[in-house]
């Protein structure tokens, strides 16, 4: 049964699609950067982003599905991919056995370093360099909300521009 709840109006149907089109254009963008220039794919960057930003550079393959967005069976997959080339490691988790640890090798590490320049770059072209910092700040709020963070702001007031 529909309902004026269930509706989309045009407008809030082109907002929802505008919305698509722009992550799928960004996601693109940074999908050829990262191929092109490092012969990372955008989701394996993502897998050693997480792992790079985290104490030891380890992290129990389940909290690393949910930071990435991919279903256990998806993440094992891309696992086993980047430890096929080296850049990433499993290890046991002591405590239940269980459990396993994704960790980022030296050689993980130093493709992340070098390949992160490149997204920022990508990023920043896309999305940053498009708003103002007023705008930056608003934009970060909605898409906290759309996230379910409400009460973290996703820009911070004051921030360092990064190279």
């Amino acid at each position: 049964m529909t309902t004026a709840s269930t509706l989309l109006s045009p407008a809030e149907l082109e907002v929802w699609r505008t919305l698509l089109r722009a992550q799928a254009r960004i996601s693109r963008r940074l999908q050829t950067d990262l191929l092109d220039g490092h012969d990372l794919a955008l989701g394996c960057y993502d897998v050693l982003m997480h792992l790079g930003e985290s104490p030891g550079g380890r992290l129990r393959m389940n909290d690393l599905a949910d930071r990435v967005l991919l279903s256990r069976s998806g993440l094992t997959r891309l696992v086993d991919r980047l430890q096929r080339d080296g850049l990433v490691e499993r290890e046991s988790c002591a405590s239940d056995a269980r459990g396993l640890f994704a960790v980022l090798t030296a050689e993980g590490r130093a493709r992340l370093e070098e390949a992160t320049p490149t997204y920022r770059r990508a990023v920043r072209e896309c999305v940053v360099s498009r708003l103002g910092p007023g705008e930056l700040r608003r934009f970060g709020d909605i898409l906290g909300r759309l996230a379910g963070d409400a009460d973290t702001p996703a820009v911070p007031a004051q921030r360092p521009r990064e190279a």
